[in-house]
């Protein structure tokens, strides 16, 4: 396992070192004077010229250069957003913890509904109820997230009226961040009207939510189904039903924890997808998110917040998709099995 696991970081080294090489030389296109695209900094003063020589290297060779830029970013200088004058990493710690709220509870949502929508679609014996889980599910993977986030705000928020459909909360509420997480924020105020605004906050968080949970739901259903399929099959399986138990406590006990683990590993594949899906869904409900965070930066051509939130989400997704690769093999038998029996 510890050979697996160096594999494991050294992969993530390596990725995070060519995606470093990536923007540094993409940054080198960026129009523009050199010191300006690296710190924002659009009149530098002497004094700042000379630093930012010695903080990058500039008066070096391009692997100093490299080597420079590389241990700025890691630390967490990104400089200063060229848009609104302010740090980097700044607006970054205030579009991170909305990013991360929006899709961890489309992820929870997907799991809720989709676990049981699996196992119900793999163990039913009404056929029609069947093709209607698996009919449902393939028209929301083929459905364009654009346009199923612009049809719901058309219809619940526009035509209905009954969801909000830009924003996290109501500007009427006046709420500290403390973790970054809005509803954990609200809970945690000390305002009379905390539960009001949590209420609120929910509302917002209803129409994105469904909107970015569509894609992993159908993939859950789909995994869930195929996987219970086979399950079922097994020999322990059978050995369990010999022994009296009921069907519930054999998919409890023995089928569904199992069922779940392919689940898992395609929750790792699908990080890319759902990131990309994540950054769509907040431009549409003007999501506060690292998402409409770069968009914004690219139509306004903001290169260090540009080169700062690629950095970030690009090394989050790597490390994550690493992470739930890891676990997999970890409560996967069958995959500790076949890796060491590669060694």
């Amino acid at each position: 396992m510890s050979i697996y696991l160096l594999r494991r970081l050294n992969l993530l080294i390596a990725t995070s070192v060519l995606l470093l090489i990536v923007i540094f030389s993409i940054s080198y296109q960026f129009p523009g004077e050199r010191h300006y695209v690296l710190t924002g900094i659009s009149d530098p003063t002497p004094q700042q010229l000379l630093e930012i020589d010695q903080d990058y290297a500039l008066d070096k060779g391009i692997v100093r250069q490299f080597l420079a830029y590389s241990q700025q970013r890691l630390s967490g200088e990104f400089g200063i957003s060229i848009n609104s004058q302010q740090p980097v990493i700044d607006e970054m710690k205030l579009a991170i913890p909305a990013s991360f709220e929006l899709t961890s509870m489309a992820v929870l949502v997907a799991l809720l509904f989709g676990i049981p929508l699996g196992v119900i679609a793999a163990r039913s014996s009404n056929k029609m109820l069947q093709n209607a889980i698996l009919a449902a599910t393939l028209s929301g993977y083929s459905v364009p997230v654009f346009w199923l986030g612009i049809t719901l705000s058309l219809w619940f928020g526009l035509q209905l009226n009954l969801l909000p459909i830009n924003g996290r909360i109501n500007l009427l509420y006046d709420i500290e961040p403390v973790t970054g997480l809005l509803l954990v924020d609200c809970l945690l105020s000390d305002a009379s009207y905390k539960m009001a605004a949590f209420y609120d906050a929910l509302r917002h968080l209803i129409l994105p939510t469904l909107t970015l949970a569509v894609l992993p739901f159908t993939m859950v259903i789909r995994i869930t189904r195929d996987a219970m399929i086979t399950i079922m099959k097994q020999n322990y399986i059978k050995a369990a039903e010999s022994r009296g138990l009921t069907s519930l406590q054999i998919i409890v006990r023995h089928a569904l924890p199992n069922a779940v683990i392919p689940v898992v590993r395609t929750f790792g594949i699908m990080l890319g997808t759902i990131a990309t899906y994540s950054i769509i869904t907040e431009v549409i409900f003007a999501w506060p998110g690292m998402g409409s965070w770069l968009v914004s930066a690219i139509f306004q051509r903001d290169y260090t917040v540009i080169q700062g939130g690629i950095l970030v989400t690009s090394i989050f997704i790597i490390f994550s998709t690493i992470t739930i690769e890891v676990i997999h093999h970890m409560v996967n038998p069958s995959s500790r099995k076949e890796m060491y029996g590669a060694h």
